[in-house]
């Protein structure tokens, strides 16, 4: 039988009330039972000393022993208002003073019940009437939504407003603790604009002054719900509803990227332009923190050319104006990164992106090799160039300070042959027009140094950098000679080389005529050759009969015949 049926006997007997499993614990998510009204439409109803409230409850009622009648087998929760007369007054008075998920048994006289007449030939007249409780919800129309903030970050420099876009976690559940929604069952947040009609009014009005990673536990009517009809069958009309938030992300369409400076090396005289190829290292997370890529994990760098739509906008526009070895924190917001779609198993939609990225070098496809002379001899009269036999000391690096290679790894200094191919040509371009005792600093782009590729421990696309010192300089001769004058060669040649006279010039002669022009300047062998051996190979291409001895008609000048033997004389 419902209880609402008002009876005007006068109260003269206590109703009786038996506990059973009286609520007197921690409420769901540590709160206070919570007091909500019905929908905006009705009628506002004034507190009275705490008496007058919209309850919505379970409750058999047991009829004098011989039957009984329950809202169980209903399916559905009776709703009524207290302290307005709508029940019978032992309902009334006995309703006073309950929590949520307090349970109840309610004993009822007939004078506080239906009295000496009963009710429709269903409960006798003079009946004690007996009813098991159970309290589900409770609210005032004077409620409002009620926000507990926990969890929230040391650091909030943004808070949501209307129009900002969300993206949140959140558990929903009845006033009595039953679950009726979750967007962690789902895997995905809920998204939705602010004040623009996207949510009911009361998470719209909860949402309002959040921080990224902050968690509230919001309280909402059932007026600012889903009122009198609730919602499917998850949520029964006038439900007060309670949401557990955590938000994980916030933006406005209006917003721009955001960039913090958290690093910028002294001495920067060079910052990134639209053409310029970059090569960085980033981590990439989302507004709360949870990491979703790193470069670092991959051990290698990210490489792309800047202005080119290779990357996202925001990215394309945060990659200007950074020097080498700059550290910055990038904001990206979704409508600059990757939309509404996101990216399958990796970026939910419209999520802001956070890059913390640390430049490593970046070029432009146009640069030469850049030479800065740190220290040179006051006398400097024979510098290096092609041909030249040279010994240095170098320190390779990145451009990072990574050291990559250097001399001091060996026992003596690197030797090369300047023109030869035997070094990158960046670092050949370094190394010329040097004086013994000079030292440089040489900035080496991929295109003269090891290109897209790399090669051994330097990264594809790498900057180099060298500190250089010239230890050795030998002077050298053109490609394809073993032996060149410095001047004039004796003329005639034969008799000078006949050191004895006897017209008739063996290896050795030969070899003490060659090492006199080595040593009085006149004449120069390639250096970095053994001298017995280009000797030798320059006796035998004389040697035309091959008799052991170079006599006068034997020897051709370097030149004069038309099939020229470059170790010539």
């Amino acid at each position: 039988m419902d209880p609402n049926a008002s009876f005007d006997t006068e109260d003269t007997e206590e109703v009786e009330h038996e506990y059973s499993n009286a609520y007197d614990g921690p409420q769901p998510y540590n709160y206070e039972p919570a007091r909500r009204p019905i929908d905006q439409e009705q009628p506002r109803i004034r507190r009275n000393n705490g008496h007058r409230r919209e309850i919505e409850l379970w409750c058999e009622e047991n009829q004098w022993r011989t039957g009984q009648l329950s809202f169980y087998d209903r399916g559905k929760a009776f709703i009524s208002q207290v302290g307005f007369g709508r029940l019978i007054a032992g309902m009334d008075r006995g309703l006073q003073g309950m929590c949520v998920n307090e349970k109840r048994r309610i004993t009822i006289p007939p004078h506080l019940a239906y009295g000496s007449i009963g009710a429709g030939g269903v409960i006798p007249p003079d009946a004690v009437l007996v009813y098991d409780i159970l309290l589900l919800d409770i609210w005032n129309n004077e409620d409002k939504v009620d926000i507990r903030s926990f969890g929230k970050p040391a650091a909030c420099k943004r808070t949501t407003n209307t129009s900002d876009f969300i993206r949140y976690h959140y558990n929903g559940t009845l006033l009595s603790g039953a679950a009726f929604d979750s967007s962690y069952a789902r895997n995905s947040t809920y998204d939705a604009y602010l004040g623009q009609g996207d949510l009911i009014k009361g998470m719209d009005e909860g949402l309002l002054g959040m921080c990224v990673g902050e968690r509230r536990i919001i309280i909402v009517p059932p007026f600012l719900a889903y009122g009198e009809t609730g919602h499917g069958t998850s949520v029964p009309p006038q439900a007060t509803l309670v949401f557990e938030v955590l938000l994980v992300d916030v933006f406005n369409p209006k917003d721009d990227l955001m960039f913090v400076v958290k690093e910028v090396p002294e001495g920067c005289t060079r910052r990134t332009v639209s053409g310029d190829y970059i090569r960085y290292h980033y981590n990439g997370s989302f507004q709360d923190g949870t990491a979703f890529d790193s470069s670092y994990k991959r051990n290698s760098t990210y490489n792309t050319y800047i202005g080119k739509r290779y990357v996202i906008p925001g990215m394309d526009k945060a990659l200007h104006g950074l020097c080498i070895g700059e550290k910055r924190r990038i904001t990206i917001p979704p409508h600059m990164a990757y939309g509404e779609e996101g990216v399958v198993d990796l970026i939910p939609g419209s999520a802001v992106l956070v890059f913390d990225i640390h430049v490593i070098d970046f070029h432009n496809p146009e640069d030469t090799v850049d030479i800065k002379v740190t220290h040179k001899p006051q006398e400097c009269t024979v510098t290096s160039e092609a041909d030249d036999l040279i010994q240095y000391r170098y320190n390779c690096s990145l451009m990072d300070v990574t050291l990559l290679y250097s001399s001091d790894q060996f026992d003596s200094p690197s030797i090369t042959t300047l023109g030869a191919n035997m070094v990158i040509p960046g670092l050949e371009e370094g190394l010329r027009g040097m004086c013994v005792g000079e030292r440089r600093e040489v900035v080496v782009p991929p295109h003269w140094g090891h290109g897209e590729n790399g090669a051994g421990d330097v990264p594809g696309s790498a900057v180099l950098f060298f500190e250089l010192e010239l230890v050795k300089l030998q002077k050298g001769i053109p490609e394809g000679f073993m032996f060149v004058w410095l001047g004039d060669s004796p003329d005639p040649l034969f008799p000078a080389m006949d050191l004895n006279g006897d017209k008739e010039v063996p290896l050795e002669e030969f070899s003490a005529f060659i090492m006199l022009q080595v040593k009085e300047a006149k004449g120069r062998l390639r250096p970095g050759f053994d001298a017995g051996t280009i000797i030798q190979d320059m006796f035998n291409n004389q040697d035309l009969n091959k008799d052991g001895k170079i006599i006068e008609d034997e020897l051709k000048l370097q030149g004069e015949s038309q099939q020229v033997r470059r170790d010539e004389l």
